[in-house]
């Protein structure tokens, strides 16, 4: 029987990418999202190569996540990797002229969503045990500081610190737990965090041969089938053009 990948946030960039790798090596999906729309195109253009479940959630209502994964239904609920993709950004302001409520959003989705999610899973990925995965992806911003990051990076920080300590609990399961923090990658996150600003996209884009969606899918299918007894912990991963930039000094 096929292994199954549950993936969150699969409408769109990386998640989407994840979808179409998995489905090149035959896997089960369960796809979630919140655009029905979009699940609806991705489960017409996946159906030929692999078995999808498609479901229409928003990750931060607990409730929901809990009835999706209790009554998913043959082969899928047989869950062998899961995937936390679901996350954004918003906003660019420095913390003191911030959006409260966009703030809330991201902390509610990065990090109520994520563990709600991976909650929901243990059982199942528990019960599984020698091979079993979960994939968190997290982001450089959980590492370095950047101006206008504030609440982004701290939910990110978050990530990688819940997949340490969650490693930590599942010591002797056999689940492995992974981080995977992406640097500059292209894709709709920034539209997403701009309001749908395209010249805000195209210039922070422009030249940088930034990481592609499928980079990372390529990546997380790599984690998900790494011989059974390795665990990657955390895993930084920048397009060459990126680096660290020179601390700052305020001069008076």
């Amino acid at each position: 029987m096929p292994h199954t990948a549950f993936i969150t946030g699969a409408t769109s960039g990386f998640g989407r990418a994840c979808a179409h790798r998995f489905a090149d090596a035959g896997w089960n999906l369960v796809l979630s999202g919140r655009r029905s729309d979009r699940l609806q195109e991705i489960q017409d253009a996946l159906q030929a190569r692999c078995a999808v479940h498609t479901i229409s959630l928003d990750v931060r209502d607990t409730a929901a996540v809990q009835d999706a994964v209790a009554s998913l239904p043959q082969p899928f609920s047989e869950v062998h990797v899961l995937v936390n993709n679901a996350g954004l950004a918003l906003g660019t302001a420095p913390a003191q002229h911030s959006d409260l409520e966009q703030w809330h959003r991201m902390i509610d989705t990065n990090i109520k969503g994520l563990t709600t999610v991976t909650h929901a899973l243990l059982p199942t990925l528990v019960a599984r045990g020698r091979g079993t995965s979960i994939i968190n992806i997290g982001s450089v911003a959980g590492h370095w500081p950047y101006p206008g990051g504030n609440v982004y990076c701290g939910s990110k920080a978050f990530v990688e610190q819940f997949s340490l300590a969650l490693r930590s609990d599942l010591q002797g399961s056999g689940v492995r737990v992974s981080c995977l923090a992406p640097g500059l990658s292209e894709s709709e996150f920034t539209l997403v965090r701009t309001g749908g600003d395209q010249a805000a996209y195209d210039a922070l884009y422009a030249g940088a041969d930034p990481i592609q969606p499928q980079d990372i899918a390529d990546t997380v299918f790599w984690l998900a089938t790494l011989p059974a007894h390795l665990n990657v912990n955390s895993l930084e991963l920048m397009p060459v053009s990126q680096s660290w930039s020179p601390f700052t000094i305020s001069r008076r």
